[in-house]
């Protein structure tokens, strides 16, 4: 079905590429995205009273588990060894926005830019779910690929 990589076999059925003949390099990406929450929602986030608890340490756990699952959730993913995994936020009070940055790192034969993206959706829907009893009135935007390097196709960053 065509030259280079692709997900599908000489038949057009759904197949996981094939990496095996890839050399192993060192591996980054880092993913992004934000939530827009109501002033009543940034003000309990920020002084830590959500009922359900610490809200923005419970995210960070789930998005780090996400990156761990991606595998599990994109059919055609591979599962790789995560070898740095971490989940930072910028809270703007302003525009009441929390802002979810994921990075990870490993060494291998494929990128972990879907890993990075699904910390950053599973980080977001967990505070979504942490603070829906306070006001359902919240918007997730803005998920992208900030920055990727390694691998064949080398650095990436979103302009």
């Amino acid at each position: 079905m065509g030259e280079g990589f692709t997900h599908f076999d000489e038949n057009g059925n759904a197949v996981m590429v094939d990496v095996s003949g890839k050399n192993v390099t060192f591996r980054t990406a880092v993913a992004t995205g934000t939530i827009h929450v109501g002033e009543q929602i940034m003000e309990a986030v920020s002084r830590g009273t959500v009922k359900k608890g610490d809200v923005l340490g419970v995210a960070r756990v789930a998005g780090i588990m996400g990156v761990k699952r991606t595998s599990d959730l994109v059919p055609m993913c591979h599962p790789l060894p995560v070898q740095k995994c971490s989940i930072d936020y910028e809270l703007d009070r302003e525009k009441n926005m929390i802002r979810v940055f994921c990075t990870v790192k490993t060494e291998g034969k494929t990128g972990v830019e879907m890993e990075a993206l699904t910390g950053v959706q599973v980080t977001l829907l967990t505070i979504y779910d942490m603070c829906k009893a306070i006001d359902k009135h919240m918007v997730m935007s803005d998920i992208h690929l900030v920055e990727k390097t390694g691998g064949k196709s080398g650095t990436f960053r979103f302009d």
